[in-house]
């Protein structure tokens, strides 16, 4: 069991991980090992997520979920299986934390009286300024 936050928790058995050639210099590491993972969880069949959790994760995730609600994560910065893995499973994880709080209602506000009369104020000053440009009167 995977726990995210006290009360979403993953089954392991719903994360699926599977090993790839990583790309980029190396040497004959890269062409010889699968260190690369790619790690597959289906979130839209997950009981563990709410519908909002859901909503947020696939508003978060963008190209990482697929049409399905699988999200998908490639994982290849280190050059073991096992950071690689940690890794992915830890993006994963901090992916769901970010999508389980849920975002704090905006309540309209009102501008201050203090607020108009600065706003007011500026535009005065920045008028005279503008009309201080114009061409000089009585002058030929």
């Amino acid at each position: 069991m995977i726990h995210v936050t006290p009360s979403i928790v993953l089954d392991e058995a719903e994360i699926t991980e599977n090993f790839v050639r990583a790309s980029g210099p190396g040497g004959q590491n890269v062409n010889k090992v699968s260190t690369a993972v790619e790690l597959r969880f289906d979130a839209a069949r997950s009981p563990a997520l709410s519908e909002s959790v859901l909503h947020r994760l696939r508003v978060l995730a963008g190209r990482r979920m697929t049409q399905d609600g699988v999200i998908v994560i490639d994982a290849q910065r280190f050059r073991s299986r096992e950071l690689n893995r940690a890794d992915a499973l830890d993006r994963l994880v901090a992916l769901i934390r970010e999508a389980s709080v849920a975002p704090k209602p905006r309540r309209p506000t009102r501008p201050t009286l203090a607020s108009k009369k600065r706003r007011l104020e500026a535009k005065t000053i920045r008028s005279r300024v503008k009309a201080g440009r114009g061409r000089p009167s009585g002058e030929i």
